[in-house]
């Protein structure tokens, strides 16, 4: 009998009877359009910001090179999902899942607001508030979607890959309004016509994602109630005084995080290859630790332990998967500024709005999926064979950019169809993986893991991120086709292995 998820939900929790949206508990609506705007903010942010860091400061840039700017956004998204971690311990412990979405979501919006203003302060500013807020928000949304569900409900993995539309609906928008009002000629120009330094444009697109962000705290308010209780408090807290000091960092860390930040400015940007490699040094180091407590003081009997097992494997398959597949944001996006023909009969339009395309196939495509998981029954692929298969597919996006990248090498500008296909093929990787993973989390983790446990899974996130945004940072020492070649042939060989290990993991997640 395969294992499923460890904790009992209550009636008020979670109910069969309970089909408001889709079928599936009216609290999903909340939480699904938390999620749209949250990632509405935080991808259309993500679309522009290497490319602000690194257009001329005649055109309202940072000015940065490759080098610099490439770790530093490599960084930025490891850490985004790297204090996931902590963000799941702090509302399993201290304030539960409900308002540690509240509070990441207000804190994300005042890094929004900080980025769109001017200078080097104001930046670190915003990267380090967004950091934290999405910390808090994003591994307790997902641990909230959860505990809709009682253990034996079907609707599960159905229900997450709904959620998971939801999430692209709000990546697939973002490009298209950040990136307009970031980079469009138009824009600029209109901003001119009223007296505004069009230079300042990419503001503009920052603002944008705070505004979006505004919305995704005001939505989820409204409908908090749907939630029925589940994540309201959390569910191994620690004593009052002791939750009264964890706030109290909380804040502390804001506070001093915001002050040194804004002072150290030019000082701050010189350190980051320091930074880099401790917080490299960090992201190899706390996965080992950490699965080597989980597998050992960490499992209450050999049961658990063999969750914790898959638990370790899936997340190996995950963080080779986002190094890769993250990449949209780094080497992708500036093959699509560099070597791209941004325009389609005529048409003309930012690179940044490339950046829309997968979420686009994740709309078109996440029903299908969901509807598809359900259909083949027990034909379904077991969760490490749905692995692979992403693995392979994100392989083959790679693969197919290598003759694109040997034509844009003397310096034409190849079509965005190539990019288009290469988005097409990662997507149906991705809903191979990512929901999937999600909904593995909720199934394996023990309720005393709950929210630790997907925090776990965006460390794997923070680990693919990291490895993303530094090779981006020697994208201009080596050519895109043996970059792209590279990642290609990386990935495959961890789709091989995947797939190697497929039926012993099925055997541990029948026993278990």
């Amino acid at each position: 009998m395969a294992y499923t998820a460890p904790f009992a939900a209550s009636a008020s929790q979670a109910s069969p009877d309970d089909r408001g949206f889709f079928g599936h508990p009216a609290g999903l609506s909340t939480l699904f359009f938390t999620e749209m705007w949250e990632r509405f903010s935080y991808y259309g942010m993500r679309a522009i910001l290497l490319l602000f860091m690194v257009a001329p400061l005649a055109t309202g840039g940072l000015g940065f090179s490759t080098e610099v700017a490439g770790p530093i956004y490599g960084l930025y998204t490891a850490m985004v999902y790297l204090v996931a971690l902590p963000g799941g311990w702090f509302a399993d412990r201290v304030i539960g899942q409900q308002r540690a979405v509240l509070y990441g979501g207000i804190i994300i919006m005042f890094g929004h607001i900080s980025l769109a203003m001017e200078g080097i302060g104001f930046f670190l500013l915003g990267l380090f508030l967004v950091i934290i807020g999405t910390g808090l928000l994003k591994p307790n949304v997902s641990t909230v979607v959860g505990q809709l569900y009682t253990p034996e409900d079907q609707r599960r993995d159905s229900g997450f890959s709904l959620f998971y539309m939801g999430i692209n609906l709000g990546a697939f928008f973002s490009p298209l309004v950040c990136g307009w009002l970031a980079q469009s000629e138009a824009f600029r120009g209109m901003l001119q016509g009223w007296g505004y330094d069009p230079t300042r444009s990419w503001h503009w697109g920052f603002g944008a994602a705070a505004v979006g962000m505004f919305l995704g705290i005001v939505q989820y308010l409204l409908g908090q109630k749907r939630l029925r209780g589940a994540g309201a408090e959390p569910g191994d807290p620690l004593s009052a005084g002791a939750r009264r000091g964890a706030m109290f960092a909380l804040l502390g860390l804001l506070v001093v995080g915001a002050l040194i930040l804004m002072s150290a400015g030019d000082a701050a940007i010189a350190a980051m290859p320091t930074v880099n490699r401790v917080i490299g040094t960090i992201l190899l180091l706390a996965p080992a630790v950490f699965f080597i407590w989980l597998l050992t003081a960490g499992s209450r009997d050999a049961d658990e332990r063999k969750r914790h097992l898959v638990i370790f494997v899936l997340f190996m398959g995950a963080a080779v998967f986002w190094s890769a597949f993250e990449q949209a944001g780094s080497t992708l996006n500036l093959f699509a500024e560099r070597s791209t023909r941004t325009s389609i009969l005529g048409f003309d339009f930012p690179a940044s709005w490339l950046q829309s395309v997968n979420a686009l196939f994740i709309i078109i495509l996440a029903p299908v999926f969901a509807w598809l998981w359900i259909r083949m029954g027990r034909k379904e692929p077991s969760s490490p064979g749905k692995f692979a298969f992403g693995l392979l597919f994100l392989s083959l996006g790679f693969a197919l950019l290598i003759p694109a990248a040997g034509m844009a090498a003397s310096g034409a500008q190849v079509s965005p169809m190539w990019l288009v296909g290469t988005y097409l093929l990662h997507t149906i990787g991705e809903l191979c993986l990512s929901p999937v993973g999600l909904s593995a989390m909720t199934k394996l983790a023990p309720m005393r893991y709950a929210g630790l446990m997907l925090g776990v899974w965006f460390l794997a996130a923070s680990v693919g991120n990291f490895i993303g945004g530094n090779v981006a940072g020697v994208y201009e020492r080596f050519t895109t086709a043996q970059i792209f070649t590279a990642v290609s042939l990386y990935v495959i060989l961890a789709a091989v292995i995947m797939w190697i290990f497929v039926k012993p993991i099925k055997r541990m997640m029948a026993r278990s």
